[in-house]
């Protein structure tokens, strides 16, 4: 870095940051793929940070005014995760989570293949804050392109943005739990990327035993631009309680879904309205992935993309995804699918993967069938209350959540199927994107700056 680099010493000057949006997104749409040269033309080169003897790195302070919430889904206060770090005193490493395991979500991958500086940036300034020495950064092998873009920007920083830590790329399997904190430590120590029992959490003690700082693509993103920018900027944007602009995946029966930049408490109208409108009738909206809840298609209208206002519904933001699926699609079809999926994607180590997804995802298909005895609802919310919060990791929780809103959501349709099987419905294409190989022409996917 230059000697002329700006400090975290005073709040930054804005004269490089953009009013509104894109943040994220900034340059996406001229550049494409955004490299280092066109990266330090948008934004600027990170601020260096100024050395204070017993008192913690001013880069801590701003992510807490900030208020920045992890953006992985759980939206844990990064300012946290960062203090625990830096207050164990020890040599650290940091981790950044890409792995996305979440076929709804494309967000994370957006960002390594199109703005990958933006992540390493607020990575290495987290390092030096934490006073990390090695940087690890996570990339699922499911998505070839992003690894070739993370690999191809570390080098291209090398001799120029190298930063203190070590910086390297560790590519990881493309299962469902992988990306989970203590899976990504376990793969990272030699093992398989399975779910551990915490305590430990990685921040006392994560990969080689050492306080480790894990966090998701986007949140890096976000603190290499407050970094930048300082706490009052970000909360230009958002709510009081959610403050900052976020990342969504946004799919299903709109005419351009993809990947859009929004400030939190954004109207689910206006987002419709971004992606150029809808295609077909909105039969209901998934918000936060298959760990999430349901809200029926005739209360979107009111809805706005916040914590706050989603909670009402009985749902949340987490990682960004907006599921649609259109009034052709069979919402019992569509959730028999996906729960299946789950089912096979545990790690087989507890008894709510091995026996509870196993059996509620039997039980849904029989629904669907027709050829469930007895009642078959009743069954399902019995094994939820015995697979709930009894794994290694929250995978199976998730599910349940999954399961139980679409039973709620939809329960005239699952009485249906279960009283005469399958509908004329279920024989349509798949709405809701899971894996299986490159997308379709039915499931196309856009970054949208």
């Amino acid at each position: 870095m230059s000697a002329s680099s700006p400090t975290l010493a005073e709040e930054p000057v804005h004269s490089r940051a953009p009013a509104g949006l894109p943040r994220l997104l900034a340059g996406v749409a001229a550049h494409g793929s955004v490299g280092l040269d066109e990266h330090l033309a948008i934004h600027g080169e990170p601020p260096q940070q100024r050395r204070r003897r017993r008192r913690e790195a001013p880069l801590i302070e701003r992510v807490e005014a900030a208020g920045l919430g992890g953006r992985g889904g759980g939206g844990f206060p990064t300012a946290r995760k960062l203090r625990a770090v830096a207050a164990a005193r020890r040599r650290s490493i940091v981790v950044v989570n890409a792995a996305e395991g979440e076929p709804a979500s494309r967000k994370d991958r957006m960002l390594c293949q199109m703005t990958p500086h933006l992540m390493l940036d607020g990575a290495q300034l987290a390092a030096q804050a934490v006073g990390a020495d090695e940087l690890i950064v996570c990339v699922c092998e499911s998505s070839p392109a992003s690894v070739d873009s993370v690999a191809e920007a570390i080098e291209e920083r090398a001799g120029r943005l190298a930063g203190a830590a070590q910086l390297r790329l560790s590519v990881v399997p493309g299962d469902y739990v992988a990306g989970q904190e203590s899976a990504l430590v376990n793969h990272l120590n030699g093992g398989p990327a399975v779910p551990r029992f915490t305590p430990p959490m990685p921040f006392t003690q994560g990969v080689r035993r050492r306080p480790t700082l894990i966090s998701n693509a986007e949140t890096f993103a976000h603190v290499a631009l407050i970094a930048r920018h300082g706490a009052d900027w970000f909360r230009r944007l958002g709510m009081p309680s959610q403050p900052g602009s976020a990342l969504i995946t946004l799919s299903g029966p709109v005419a351009s879904p993809g990947v859009y930049e929004i400030e939190h408490g954004a109207s689910m109208a206006a987002v419709i309205n971004a992606a150029g409108g809808t295609t077909a009738r909105v039969r209901a909206a998934l918000f936060g992935g298959y760990s999430g809840a349901w809200i029926d298609g005739s209360l979107l209208t009111g809805v706005a993309l916040s914590d706050e206002h989603l909670a009402v519904h009985g749902a949340a933001f987490g990682a960004g995804v907006v599921a649609l699926i259109s009034a052709n699609a069979c919402p019992v079809a569509e959730t028999v699918r996906v729960a299946t999926w789950l089912a096979g994607e545990g790690a087989g180590q507890c008894g709510p993967c091995i026996n509870g997804l196993d059996s509620l995802a039997a039980t849904l298909q029989q629904m669907l069938a027709g050829t469930a005895e007895g009642n078959a609802a009743a069954r399902i919310e019995r094994l939820a209350s015995l697979t709930s919060r009894r794994g290694a990791c929250a995978h199976p929780d998730g599910a349940v959540n999954f399961i139980l809103s679409a039973l709620q959501t939809f329960a005239e349709d699952f009485a249906d199927h279960a009283r005469h099987g399958p509908c004329e419905a279920c024989e349509s294409p798949p709405e809701l994107p899971l894996p299986a190989g490159a997308p379709s022409p039915r499931d196309p996917w856009n970054v949208v700056a």
